[in-house]
């Protein structure tokens, strides 16, 4: 067969499995902004839930999902970079490590209800932290460390071994070596990792549904050890749980809440850009 006519099907193949992910996600948006922008009002964000979640705003459930994320961020992001550092910089290359390596991949696909049920046996039962604010974060935090450890180890390997060799013959000790010629390197990867755990813990019902949400608080948070709102779970509730509630409201909520990732993760790439701006290689 004529090369060129192969490279012809082969682009044309490409580009229909391209569009197969890309059309279907497309229309999703469209539908949820064009049914959900007529509920968007200073008064729907901005305000607490009245009538049984009939009316009013959904102000706890954006504040708890933002809580939330930043706690799983908190406890994950320190947690997965130190280990990707262990694993890559300090850890031998033998079956062991080698083991935990594929063990930490496979985590990423486990279920997410596993971790909620994780989340409630050990945070909320064991520790006694009940269902707060600090169980669901923590389970959100250990739900996303896979995919943070992962891909900062992959960051961390893919800095040029002789900047590290460098360092160390111009007198560096192993740590400092790590902390300026290969972590600032390493940062771009470091925060893709961070964006796309943002987006799986602001989107994931099933870990917070054991730990953490509430399906109507009538005040806000005072502390990490209560409960709060949520949006994935609210939009769960109102959708499916709550009769009568309008159309709008409920594609409403989903604008929301994918408005919110979407900031989440480009505020991240930003910061992200910016490093990367700084690379010299």
């Amino acid at each position: 067969m004529n090369p060129r006519f192969t490279q012809k099907i082969a682009f044309a193949v490409l580009l229909l499995a391209t569009l197969l992910v890309v059309l279907p996600v497309l229309v999703i948006l469209s539908i949820i902004v064009v049914k959900g922008a007529s509920a968007i009002s200073w008064d729907f964000l901005f305000s607490m839930p009245r009538d049984g979640m009939a009316a009013g705003g959904i102000f706890p459930a954006i504040l708890g999902t933002l809580y939330l994320v930043c706690g799983a961020i908190i406890f994950a992001v320190p947690l997965g970079v130190m280990a990707a550092i262990f694993l890559v910089e300090y850890s031998s290359d033998n079956w062991l490590s080698r083991l935990v390596k594929l063990a930490i991949v496979n985590l990423a696909g486990v279920p997410s209800v596993v971790y909620g049920l994780f989340g409630l046996g050990i945070f909320v039962t064991f520790f006694g932290f009940g269902a707060s604010i600090l169980s669901g974060s923590l389970t959100l935090g250990i739900m996303i460390l896979p995919v943070i450890i992962t891909s900062s180890r992959e960051a961390l390997e893919s800095v040029p071994q002789h900047f590290r060799t460098v360092s160390l013959s111009l007198g560096a000790s192993h740590w400092q070596t790590i902390r300026h010629a290969v972590l600032p390197h390493a940062l771009p990867g470091i925060l893709t990792g961070m964006i796309l755990g943002l987006g799986r813990a602001a989107g994931e019902t099933a870990p917070i549904l054991f730990t953490v949400a509430a399906f109507y608080l009538p005040r806000l948070p005072q502390s990490i050890f209560d409960q709060t709102m949520a949006l994935p779970y609210h939009l769960y509730v109102i959708s499916t749980q709550v009769p009568g509630i309008a159309e709008n409201v409920r594609y409403g909520t989903a604008l929301v809440l994918l408005t919110l990732v979407l900031l989440l993760n480009l505020a991240a790439i930003l910061v992200r850009s910016r490093f990367r701006r700084n690379k010299k290689w």
